[in-house]
């Protein structure tokens, strides 16, 4: 079945960042974290180590193009058309949805389905926080 580029975060890491690695390891291709587009929440996953699993599902834009993808990870690998992606039998349920929000994204402005990441100073010194939310129209994120 096709689908996205995936993988476990490393402890510590960032959710973005953890999207960049994994499309790199698996595809060779890579890119820059624009957004959070949907999170999975599943429990009871055989392959989750008896933990609840949360699948966070990131918009990514390549900053390269040429496939080189892990044989270890991917029997093939190979860029698609969203349409056909999204109406495909072989991919997964998961897949053909984000395959819909990205032509939504496409066609109607990201801003309507983006979840983006703002970074915050903690309140413990010399840390920060990051908040992912949907975009505050220009009003509210210059209020004072």
């Amino acid at each position: 079945a096709w689908k996205f580029p995936g993988g476990l975060s490393n402890p510590g890491e960032d959710i973005g960042d953890t999207a960049v690695r994994e499309v790199f390891e698996e595809t060779g291709i890579k890119s820059e974290f624009k957004s959070i587009l949907s999170i999975r929440q599943q429990h009871k996953h055989p392959g989750a180590f008896g933990k609840s699993d949360m699948y966070i599902i990131c918009r990514m834009e390549p900053t390269s193009f040429r496939i080189s993808f892990c044989q270890h990870e991917c029997l093939r690998c190979e860029w698609m058309d969203l349409e056909q992606l999204a109406r495909t039998e072989n991919t997964t349920p998961i897949t053909s949805n984000v395959a819909k929000l990205l032509l939504f994204g496409y066609r109607e402005g990201f801003d309507r389905i983006d979840i983006t990441m703002r970074e915050f100073p903690a309140v413990y010194t010399g840390l920060v926080y990051k908040l992912y939310h949907r975009e505050l129209p220009e009003p509210y994120r210059n209020m004072t």
